[in-house]
């Protein structure tokens, strides 16, 4: 009989992490994924010599050093900074909100006027006790940036309007008083030069890995042994949903190849109107800065998840929060497995998250 020290199941960062720590310390794992390739959303797929970000924008962004030169093993980074844009009817403005955006909102030039605008349209309002979230976005930057920037997308994103939403979505919303459109506040940012999957094979290399691999049909007739299980699927779908099932929201996209150089002049462009069906478009070729004679673009499209299609953002309110920690008690009551990732864990992670979850499971299952 074949034997393993750990079935890995999901060949997403997570799990890709766990084999590579474990093979260094001299054990066998076997990586499963149902899809047909490895690397979960930050697979890269070569279209037109683009690197397109199949399941979405995916930049790379930390404040620890230490994780940044982890990836930087397997992958040369470039400088690319993420400034996406907004188009609000026949309008455009800079995110994330920032001197730039005000200035073309309001024709003001100083930091003390921005100020004094939103203070205006905050204090006119006189919310004193958010009760939904358009009331918490309006207490927080005042009618103008709510209306253009934040409304319509919101609700494509949920589909329902922000004040059924609750409040708690929006806990801030940072505005910058500079004239910076960098949209992250990480000391490190970038994306590596050639996508995403160098890293993943990097990462699996000399690991055995089995594509369209379904672990629940796997699991039920395979004769090959194993220590330990690494699991990074939903975590009510390995307890057969006996306590309930978590909810997601779930993105489509529809991605097209155009014959022209460049479409949108920028990686990310937000639609923030409520009349265009979909949230963002995505020009892949910018996140690397490619000079191809054609291009490729994504329409992103916000969705209800419904059971079977693909989970991608947990919905982490007090009901799906208190569901999950009954089922993390569950998980910590089952042996020899170990739950980890988004959809493991039931939590939003930005990938430099993962990989410091990944690296902390690993320690505690190896060095404690």
């Amino acid at each position: 009989m074949k034997r393993y020290d750990y079935l890995i199941v999901g060949a997403g960062l997570f799990g890709c992490v766990f084999a590579y720590e474990a093979k260094k310390r001299g054990k066998s794992c076997l990586v499963i994924d149902k899809r047909s390739h490895t690397g979960g959303n930050i697979y890269c797929e070569k279209i037109e010599d683009i690197n397109v970000h199949k399941y979405g924008a995916h930049i790379f962004h930390t404040s620890d050093k230490a994780v940044w030169e982890y990836v930087n093993q397997f992958a040369e980074f470039n400088n690319y900074i993420n400034s996406p844009v907004a188009i609000y009817k026949d309008e455009l403005y800079n995110l994330p909100f920032n001197m730039n955006t005000f200035s073309k909102m309001w024709g003001i030039k100083t930091p003390s006027e921005a100020r004094a605008k939103i203070e205006e349209q905050i204090k006119e309002l006189n919310i004193t006790e958010p009760k939904n979230l358009e009331e918490q976005a309006l207490s927080l930057v005042g009618r103008d940036v709510y209306e253009k920037l934040i409304k319509g997308y919101t609700e494509k994103q949920w589909q329902r309007p922000c004040n059924e939403l609750p409040a708690f979505i929006i806990k801030r919303l940072p505005l910058r008083f500079t004239y910076d459109n960098n949209y992250f506040n990480d000391r490190y940012q970038g994306i590596p030069i050639g996508g995403y999957n160098q890293i993943i094979d990097g990462l699996l290399e000399g690991t055995e890995v089995l594509l369209g691999t379904d672990y629940f049909e796997f699991i039920k007739d395979t004769d090959i042994a194993f220590d330990k299980t690494v699991f990074t699927g939903q975590i009510d779908r390995f307890f057969d949903y006996r306590l309930g099932v978590l909810e997601y929201r779930s993105v489509r996209f529809e991605t097209e190849t155009l014959d022209m150089e460049n479409y949108q002049g920028n990686a990310v462009v937000n639609y923030t109107e409520a009349s265009v069906p979909y949230t963002r478009v995505i020009e892949h070729k910018h996140f690397e800065y490619g000079k191809q004679p054609k291009t490729v673009v994504s329409r992103e499209y916000s969705s209800e998840w419904t059971m079977g299609d693909e989970p991608y953002y947990p919905i982490n309110n007090d009901k799906n929060n208190e569901l999950y920690l009954k089922y993390k008690a569950l998980a910590d009551s089952t042996p020899n497995v170990i739950f980890g990732g988004r959809l493991g864990q039931y939590k939003y992670y930005d990938m430099d998250k993962v990989i410091i979850s990944a690296l902390e499971a690993v320690r505690k299952e190896f060095d404690e």
